[in-house]
């Protein structure tokens, strides 16, 4: 596994394990190396991971740190060379062959003295570097450096005057609303309120605020800070000195168990005696945990927390989603996630932290103001600082701009910033330290797709195996640990409630880019802001072009052993892709100018495990493509590739393939490992065959086809035979998602899918029509469908019966339903039968004509999202009873209408949105709706209702892939 503390060191010890096993009795002369080296070499990891828990290495120590770890990347190369070298993949078991294995083991023998030679040069590089961390002391200066005890860079928000805070009244208010409630309840149990939310937010300001309005309503209280490696004794210790106000003598030598024990009398004598505390009897306390980052901190704090304690209180704050979560099992206790600043609140501390007033900004400095604001995000903690920096300086929009271009990381301000963002990093297990800094190689506010993230893990060797749960689903795992942590946002969920996409804010995404470079994880060239020096060695290369030109461009030598390169933009200045001999990663989007001769000697890269073109002009795949045997992920994304090149059968281990509007050549049947093939296109140039040898893709779960074979082919029914016979055969094994396209063709008929198939789909989880065909029913096999989660079909018409067939299926959450018509007309009725767990619907296209439908009570009684769109062409007064009649869905909290205004007069339009309207206003205030004209394409969106984009985002549109 590769990791951001040890570099591959522990990928080193595998392979020569490995090495030792295979070719041990063949390297004579450096045995004994190689197992002192292995040593060595598993000492020094040993020896790593502990420096990864120190914050501030001495200078000497960090130095050989990352040349040690710099040279866990040799070895690695050096094994794997050697590897490739002596591989072969031919069958020496019968006598045919035993000539070709003479031949090989003579050509291995260079190989073999070479890397030989190679060992012992490593292995002095290794015991030289063994000798400086003796001969300098090393041991005693990492001691030294772990004694350290740093001060915690939150203090100030713990004293934060009350008049310069912005937009912390609602939230206070809000938290001691639900820490109140109920105080007349004697039989109340101890009630437990978390906030949660990212680094810089103001969690611990807030929490201070509360502690200050309400703590003296209470007998006793306390305010204590956890941090990421607590000393319970000394927690312990000043809530037992804050809730009695007595200094014990000699407390400081006190263990846990005595601690506890005497807090545990204490509060109990407090609650259920009648004994008197300094003359008053004495019943309730409240106590304020701060900054808690695991649940085993929690459980054992709330050893003194007695759920019997009448009226009690705690608040506790945190930065993990899990942690705040655990604090509040029971159902009165509640977690409040806090919010970015808005846009106004944002701007008035920004502006009265440099002005002392947050009224006005000054017009020449208003544009840059917003543009800095922007770069904020909302984080108080960033506004703050930026603010900081800017309230001595000259008030010019120069200046000012500077700032906002690049922040000054020598600044002392910025540190201490960077300091408080860098404790969620700090706390992160190894894995996620090295996941999370490999963000650092996309720009500023870019979206980045889970799925996609995931994949570059895998093939960069971020993510190992754990149990039995594969790769992918480890992966998703370290992402939805990053968003709970709240070091990344999400930006898109899918009908599944999983964040499919997600961002960086800009300060954590600044933080991580000087890890990086720190660190020498990944260089960047281009990019304006993160400014670092050429290596001798570039491990990870970022590349951001925008036609201009100065920028340095490494060499042969620097980039020879470049194991991921990701580049943005357009350039002719690029190293030829043969120079990058070690390559895991090749990420290419939005270049113009790349030939096709650029991908030359791409077979080269025996390594290279994911291959992503996007919007590039590469128009030809070389052959030689099919010699990346290591090849996992091809991704070719609006490129001008119409054709795949045969050789790309020869990928055994092709995990992932999308190619846009390509056809599959013959020989697809021998990609054995395929699990996902994306946006394939079928149509009368490809073979039959082919379609029959999908069939055998016995790993595939996720198919999606673009049929472009029309009604009046000569050999159509050739055609569906064979891909229907390869559907079934594929449903049988392990297909899960089926997606079938017919873009822009009308004569495109998928009515081979309506009649009923020999062996039904019953593992399909997904099933997806995007197209123009409409089923005249429901095909029958969609009955059979009982793992069906989400279902895009288009049905005209419409029946009631249809309703009852889709309603039947047991695990459908999203439902996608297209017609142009429905039966029976001026009257349709969602019956209280079916859509037991269904979330989310939506209906296209109704019409007016066609009169209200009516959800009966209790009709799909888990339906959160109605999104309902409506023809306006034809539409005129009077519109009727036009109603929509979801006043019985007691769960809906969305509801989308859309107008469809293609082809109609503006009257038309008018009219409709005038019934919408109609409609909509007697509706509930806390319903979100959204109202939308669609023209020629264009949306215009109006919002009704308290709506927050977030929300917005997730379902309103297209379900996302």
């Amino acid at each position: 596994m590769v990791s951001v503390a040890t570099g591959v060191l522990s990928a080193v010890l595998e392979k020569i394990s490995t090495l030792m096993e295979e070719e041990y009795g063949k390297l004579k002369g450096v045995r004994d190396e190689i197992t002192s080296l292995k040593d060595e070499l598993r000492s020094i990891n040993a020896l790593l991971l502990k420096l990864s828990d120190i914050e501030e290495l001495d200078v000497q120590v960090k130095e050989w740190r990352n040349q040690i770890r710099e040279l866990s990347y040799d070895i690695e190369d050096c094994i794997d060379n050697f590897m490739h070298r002596v591989d072969s993949s031919s069958d020496n078991s019968d006598a045919k062959c035993f000539f070709r294995k003479v031949i090989h083991q003579v050509r291995t023998l260079g190989a073999r003295h070479a890397i030989s030679n190679d060992i012992l040069k490593l292995k002095a590089r290794v015991d030289s570097a063994s000798e400086r961390r003796l001969r300098y002391n090393f041991d005693a200066a990492i001691s030294n450096s772990s004694a350290i005890v740093p001060v915690d860079p939150r203090l100030p928000a713990l004293y934060a005057e009350a008049e310069s805070l912005v937009g912390l009244d609602e939230p206070t208010n809000d938290i001691i609303k639900w820490l109140t409630e109920g105080d007349g309840d004697l039989v109340q149990k101890l009630k437990v309120v978390s906030i949660w939310g990212p680094g810089g937010l103001g969690k611990t300001t807030l929490a201070r605020q509360v502690y200050d309005k309400i703590g003296r309503q209470f007998d006793c209280r306390a305010f204590v800070s956890v941090s990421q490696k607590p000393d319970m004794r000394k927690i312990f210790r000043n809530i037992l000195i804050s809730v009695t106000g007595v200094e014990y003598i000699g407390i400081e030598a006190w263990d846990e168990e005595r601690l506890i024990i005497k807090l545990r009398d204490f509060i109990n004598c407090k609650s259920f005696t009648n004994t008197y505390f300094h003359g008053k009897m004495q019943n309730r306390y409240f106590i304020v945990i701060d900054d808690i980052w695991s649940t085993t901190d929690w459980q054992t704090i709330r050893c003194v927390l007695l759920d019997r304690n009448i009226g009690s209180r705690v608040l506790a704050t945190t930065q993990i989603s899990y942690v705040a979560e655990s604090c509040c099992p029971a159902d009165q206790d509640k977690v409040f996630e806090m919010k970015h600043l808005s846009a106004v609140h944002a701007e008035k501390l920004f502006l009265k932290r440099i002005f002392g007033s947050g009224d006005s900004c000054p017009p020449h400095l208003k544009e840059v103001s917003n543009g800095i604001l922007r770069k904020c995000g909302g984080l108080p903690l960033a506004i703050i600082t930026m603010a900081s920096l800017l309230v001595n300086k000259p008030q010019t929009k120069e200046q000012w701009e500077k700032y906002r271009d690049s922040i000054v990381e020598n600044d002392p301000i910025v540190n201490q910033m960077q300091k408080i963002l860098s404790l969620s990093y700090t706390d992160l297990p190894h894995h996620l330290k090295t996941c999370l800094l490999y963000l650092s190689t996309f720009p500023e506010d870019f979206i980045i797709e889970r799925d996609r993230l995931i994949r570059r893990w895998i093939a960069e060797g971020f993510i190992a195996t754990e149990g039995g749960c594969s790769l992918e689903e480890i992966g998703e795992d370290y992402f939805n640990e990053l968003i709970s942590r709240s070091l990344i946002q999400v930006v898109g969920i899918k009908y599944d409630d999983r964040a499919n996409t997600c961002r960086i804010h800009d300060m954590v995404l600044d933080l991580i880019v000087s890890k990086s470079i720190d660190e020498n994880f990944i260089t960047f060239i281009g990019y304006h802001n993160r400014v670092c020096g050429l290596q001798d060695k570039v491990r990870r290369l970022s590349v951001k072009f925008h036609h201009q030109e100065g920028n340095t461009i490494p060499s042969k030598r620097v980039v020879s052993c470049t194991r991921s390169l990701t580049v943005y933009g357009s350039t002719n200045h690029m190293p030829p892709i043969s120079d990058f001999q070690s390559l895991r990663v090749i990420n290419i989007e939005n270049n113009d100018t790349l030939e096709n001769y650029y991908l030359t000697g791409i077979g080269r890269l025996f390594q290279l495990k994911y291959l992503r073109l996007i919007e590039v002009s590469i128009s030809k795949l070389p052959e030689e493509i099919g010699e990346l045997q290591q090849l996992e992920t091809l991704e070719l994304e609006h490129t001008k590739i119409k054709e795949l090149p045969k050789g790309i059968t020869r990928l055994k281990n092709l995990v992932f393939l999308r190619a846009d509007y390509t056809s599959l050549p013959e020989g697809v049947g021998n990609m054995k490992a395929l699990q996902k093939l994306s946006w394939i296109k079928v149509n009368s140039s490809t073979l039959s065959t082919t379609l029959h040898e999908m069939g055998s893709l016995t790993e595939l779960r996720y198919l999606d086809i673009n049929w472009c074979i029309g009604d009046m082919c000569s050999d159509m029914k050739s055609y569906t035979e064979s891909f229907g016979s390869s559907i079934i055969k594929l449903c049988m094994h392990k297909l899960q998602y089926l997606r079938i396209r017919s873009e822009g063709n009308q004569g495109c008929s998928l009515s081979f899918l309506l009649n009923s198939w020999s062996c039904p789909p019953y593992l399909l989880q997904k099933f997806d029509m995007y197209t123009k065909y409409y089923f005249p029913r429901i095909p029958d096999w969609i009955a059979s469908l009982s793992k069906v989660t989400f279902l895009d079909i288009k049905v005209n018409p419409v029946s009631e019966e249809a309703f009852r067939i889709l309603g039947n299926l047991p695990a459908l959450i999203t439902l996608w339903l297209w017609t142009k018509t429905v039966v029976p007309k001026r009257r349709f009725i969602v019956h209280n039968v079916g859509f037991k767990h269904l979330k989310e619907f939506y209906f296209g296209f109704w019409r007016i004509e066609m009169g209200p439908i009516n959800f009966e009570v209790g009709a799909m009684p888990k339906l959160q999202k109605f999104l309902f769109d409506i023809k306006a062409q034809g539409a005129g007064p009077p519109f009727g009873d036009f109603d929509i009649g979801i006043e019985h869905i007691s769960s809906l909290r969305h509801l989308r209408i859309g107008i469809d205004c293609i082809d109609a007069r503006p009257c038309e339009v008018e009219v409709t949105e005038a019934a919408v309207r109609n409609v909509t206003s007697v509706l509930p205030n806390n319903l979100q709706i959204e109202i939308e004209r669609h023209r020629a394409g264009q949306m215009v969106k109006e919002k009704m209702g308290s709506t927050d984009d977030g929300e917005q985002n997730r379902g309103v549109g297209k379900h996302q892939e």
